[in-house]
């Protein structure tokens, strides 16, 4: 290992994944929450997608944009954790150089992704709450699969640079990377050049794209709130309030995570480094794994018609 640490090169092939740094001898029994995570994250988000084609009634922009939040962490995990259980299953920890960057592109992308579709979302709660009437005129069909377009197009092209930059800089300090994938920051920190546009630019989408979302999204639930407590019955209050659980969930998903990474990483300095990486995967992983079982449980017509399948299957 000390060879690859003190090779000078400008283009390395390949980078090494660590794991989880320090806690290499219990690889295989932390691969165990990691390998259950992912069998939750797969079948429920692809009951998600069988269960509203499958239904008509759930043909509406609310499960559409569903769908959207399925695929997009289907695709985090697709581009995750294959190489994640690799490592902890058979010590494959070398990744080539564009399949890492290629990760990491994927990773950055998800996350803007599933904050645009939360955005969507609150969106769509904002309509069916404050304009119910104008819902279905104003929300059609053509709308939505714009809206979803817009969505990914801003992803893509906002992220780009990323790879494109990252690609360009040489890398003469090590090829060592101490997660198990590939992180657009443990990335950065390899790279032997002047990577200040990389940090303005991160700066930039963080504030500016990702913070214009929270905004939004803050801005529809004040305005939905307010529609919902108007309501001359509490019952009523209740039941429209009801009628957002799942989105404040998956919202609530999201942002925490975010957030507790971001003050580790600002006031716990001294936190273990294998500490550390365990809550920097679960901040990514754990999510995509959450937002199904959340929609499934919370949202009738999913629950009630995942049931039926089961009893149907049974039957």
């Amino acid at each position: 290992m000390s060879d690859t640490n003190t090779t000078h090169f400008t283009n390395p092939s390949t980078f090494i994944l660590l794991g989880i740094p320090g806690l290499e001898v219990t690889h295989v029994w932390i691969s165990i929450p990691f390998c259950t995570m992912y069998v939750i994250a797969i079948l429920g988000n692809f009951s998600i997608l069988l269960i509203v084609k499958r239904e008509p009634s759930l043909h509406e922009p609310m499960y559409y944009f569903l769908c959207m939040l399925a695929v997009t962490d289907l695709v985090l995990y697709t581009f995750t954790m294959p190489k994640i259980l690799a490592i902890f299953w058979f010590n494959s920890r070398e990744i080539n150089f564009s399949a890492c960057l290629t990760q990491m592109y994927f990773i950055l992308i998800s996350s803007l992704l599933e904050s645009g579709i939360l955005v969507a979302m609150a969106l769509d709660r904002y309509v069916a709450i404050c304009h119910p009437l104008r819902h279905s005129t104003i929300l059609t069909n053509s709308v939505v699969a714009k809206i979803g377009l817009a969505v990914v197009l801003r992803g893509c092209i906002v992220l780009l640079p990323y790879p494109l930059l990252e690609r360009q800089w040489p890398y003469c300090r090590t090829n060592v990377i101490s997660e198990p994938y590939c992180s657009h920051i443990a990335v950065l920190k390899l790279a032997c050049a002047d990577t200040r546009v990389s940090s303005y630019y991160g700066l930039f989408v963080l504030f500016f794209v990702m913070g214009l979302d929270g905004i939004f999204i803050a801005v529809s639930y004040t305005q939905i709130l307010r529609a919902i407590f108007s309501l001359p019955t509490k019952d009523a209050q209740l039941k429209t309030l009801g009628t957002c659980g799942s989105h404040l969930f998956v919202i609530l998903a999201f942002y925490i995570p975010g957030l507790i990474m971001s003050l580790m990483h600002r006031f716990a300095q001294n936190v273990p480094l294998p500490f550390h990486v365990l809550i920097g995967n679960m901040y990514l992983l754990l999510p995509p794994m959450l937002n199904p079982v959340i929609y499934g449980v919370r949202t009738k017509q999913i629950r009630d018609r995942l049931l039926w399948l089961f009893t149907h299957k049974g039957a």
